[in-house]
């Protein structure tokens, strides 16, 4: 064989070396920048991190708190505003850590308490990813908040309180499906900051995470995880569950509201086996219903008065698609009867609804979604009061009666 010959030999086995190992490099996608966009986009990063009409990743999104207004940070790979002169370890130690490479503290809009359970591996390949992009020269816009909570130094009592450093440990006694799961809903997809109460500190306990809450500033209620007579999945089936995640609707339920950006923009594009593995884990820690409904907040008399006028408007307005009997035309006409949504302890959703209106979010399985229009031009807060009151008492549902004086508390509720 001549040398030329053994030179093409050589080339074709590196080749086929570095082919197998790009191959190694991960279930979704053939190199590390890859795999870093589909964690990226799996952990939601574009979420806080894109102002509406602004640059990808170059920050500026104005996140409205209880103490001011935070302004998201840019994270392309610029030098002098963004994470251009960051090393992956320094990447890391910011996920991790939550303290910027100089040591300063991260105010926890940022939701390190999850990003901390994500791996090294992981870590690194969004970071990869997001210094592959075009670098914008975008400055980072100061934060605007209250006396004292713009001192940073007191973020160290609040982590002292509520965050717990360390990477996503495997149960061993669990599958490694269910241990995916859970590192996509404990992690990377950072669920618990929606999903569980936020006390008067901006934090939660770990006795109530995924037990659901409202969010704050934007008046959508978040429903538990944990609880089936809300958002708790232990009686939906796989398919159920994985549909409603990766297209925004499903047999049993559609998404609106902030939950429907996530899915717009994070959870359509999970593969059909971490959609499944989320799943998995989502119904394992749905607890099973106890104790009877509440009882309604209203005289008996005042209830009465509104199923009638409720019954009314809803054979008016709401029949047409979701059924004479709220048995709605699923996926896209979601039923009311029995509809966990519907019966939930807050009604701040529902409400919402029949106020503002929406559409569950586009998507490659869904990708012309029906919406509902808005009704808060056509009924008064009586009527909407009455035609909520009516959907969470009747076919069987359990929720409570709703007041004239919630309709109209929500009335001048931010849509996003």
């Amino acid at each position: 064989m001549g040398s030329r010959s053994r030179i093409i030999v050589v080339l074709a086995s590196l080749l086929a070396s570095v082919a197998q190992a790009q191959e190694k490099d991960g279930a979704h996608g053939n190199n590390i920048v890859t795999r870093g966009e589909y964690l990226a986009r799996a952990g939601d990063c574009i979420a806080c991190h894109t102002a509406p009409d602004g640059h990808i990743f170059a920050g500026g999104r104005a996140m409205p708190t209880p103490f001011g207004t935070l302004y998201s940070s840019n994270i392309t790979p610029d030098p002098e505003n963004g994470i251009g002169k960051w090393t992956a370890d320094d990447f890391y130690k910011t996920m991790h850590t939550g303290r910027f490479p100089d040591g300063g503290l991260i105010y926890p809009a940022m939701p390190f308490g999850s990003y901390t359970k994500v791996t090294r591996a992981d870590s690194d390949a969004i970071f990869a990813y997001l210094k592959s992009i075009p670098p914008v020269d975008q400055k980072n816009r100061p934060h605007d908040l209250r006396f004292p909570y713009d001192n940073r130094q007191l973020i160290l009592g609040w982590r002292t309180l509520f965050f717990t450093e360390g990477e996503f440990k495997p149960d061993p006694s669990k599958s490694a499906e269910w241990n995916r799961g859970a590192y996509l809903v404990e992690g990377l997809g950072h669920c618990g900051m929606c999903h569980s109460p936020i006390n008067a500190l901006g934090g939660t306990s770990q006795s109530d995470a995924f037990k659901g809450g409202l969010i704050p500033m934007q008046n959508w209620y978040a429903p538990s995880l944990t609880s089936n007579r809300e958002a708790g999945l232990g009686d939906w089936s796989t398919k159920d569950i994985t549909d409603l995640l990766q297209t925004g609707v499903s047999a049993r339920g559609v998404v609106y509201g902030p939950m429907a950006e996530v899915v717009h923009n994070s959870l359509q594009y999970l593969t059909d086996e971490d959609a499944r593995a989320m799943a998995l884990y989502l119904k394992g820690i749905a607890e099973a219903s106890s104790g009877p409904p509440p009882n309604s907040k209203l005289p008996s008399s005042e209830s009465s008065l509104l199923l009638s006028l409720g019954k009314t408007v809803y054979d008016a307005r709401c029949a047409s698609c979701h059924g004479t009997r709220g048995e709605g035309k699923p996926p896209h006409w979601p039923p009311l009867a029995g509809n966990q949504s519907i019966e939930m302890q807050s009604a701040v959703n529902p409400i919402r609804m029949v106020l503002n209106g929406g559409y569950p979010p586009a998507t490659m399985g869904n990708p012309r979604p029906y919406g509902m229009p808005p009704f808060a031009g056509q009924l008064s807060d009586n009527e909407v009061a009455a035609v909520v009151t009516y959907i969470r008492t009747s076919w069987g549902n359990r929720g409570t009666a709703v007041s004239a004086r919630e309709a109209n508390e929500l009335r001048s509720a931010p849509l996003d």
